[in-house]
């Protein structure tokens, strides 16, 4: 038997395939997110059968999550990406505390008990200073692909000081180191370390460990480094961090079919 979780998020739409005996992933894919957020989920899905051989009538669960999760109609049923990504951390990290996720246009710190469930949570949705939609404006207007940005963080000897709470007077203040002669490489590295202050702000001043980094900023390099230095203490990126939430959907999924 074969479950499925779709995470439905602001900027991607992931797809992961379970194993429902096992809870081995059999299959997984990614793709940007558009209007037709249903046409595209259904879409990854079928794309992802297909490369797998896998029938139509083998998957007898289907979870959807994140942002546009009510849009996706496929789905039998809808679970909140705070419980699927503690869930999918739990599962690759078991002795997991804390979950940082980092998606493109909000943030989120999840704590978890011992047993692994959802003690409580801070979101900010507010703004996009502590989101991936800050480092995809601060890539274009500093005119370097976003895959790049830790490349050139990791040589900044003087990093730029980011005081804007606001990703749009923020973007001002770059707009004036870059007048000002400040290298690229030092703006790159405040930005992170502007992020990473406002993400684990989130959290006040005590975070149980281990931390899991999750989201698809935890693929930019330079941003785990960035918060370590602001938390005092080791960092875990997830691995394969931006499919997490799907594959929490997914094991949700294959619990609930364990217990018809």
């Amino acid at each position: 038997m074969i479950c499925a979780g779709i995470d439905a998020g602001s900027r991607t739409i992931k797809v992961v395939l379970l194993d429902a005996d096992t809870r081995k992933v059999v299959a997984k894919a990614v793709t940007d997110q558009g209007v037709e957020q249903d046409k595209l989920a259904q879409k990854l899905f079928q794309k992802l059968l297909k490369s797998g051989g896998i029938r139509r009538k083998d998957v007898v669960r289907i979870v959807a999550t994140g942002y546009g999760r009510n849009a996706v109609a496929i789905a039998d049923t809808t679970i909140t990406e705070i419980t699927c990504h503690a869930v999918g951390v739990r599962h690759l990290v078991p002795d997991a505390m804390t979950v940082i996720d980092i998606g493109g246009e909000d943030s989120k710190l999840i704590r978890l008990d011992k047993s692994g469930r959802v003690r409580d949570f801070a979101m900010n949705d507010r703004c996009a200073a502590g989101t991936g939609r800050f480092l995809e404006i601060v890539a274009r207007r500093l005119g370097v692909d976003i895959h790049l940005l830790g490349e050139l963080s990791a040589k900044s000897r003087n990093p730029a000081a980011i005081s804007s709470m606001c990703a749009v007077f923020a973007e001002t203040e770059i707009i004036g180191l870059l007048a000002s002669g400040t290298a690229r490489e030092d703006i790159i590295a405040g930005v992170q370390a502007a992020i990473a202050s406002r993400v684990t702000a989130l959290a006040g001043r005590n975070i149980d460990l281990p931390l899991v980094f999750t989201g698809g900023v935890a693929m930019v390099s330079g941003m785990e480094t960035a918060m370590e230095s602001v938390l005092g203490a080791g960092v875990i990126v997830s691995p394969d961090p931006q499919m997490t939430g799907a594959l929490g959907a997914a094991i949700l999924a294959a619990n609930q079919v364990a217990h018809y």
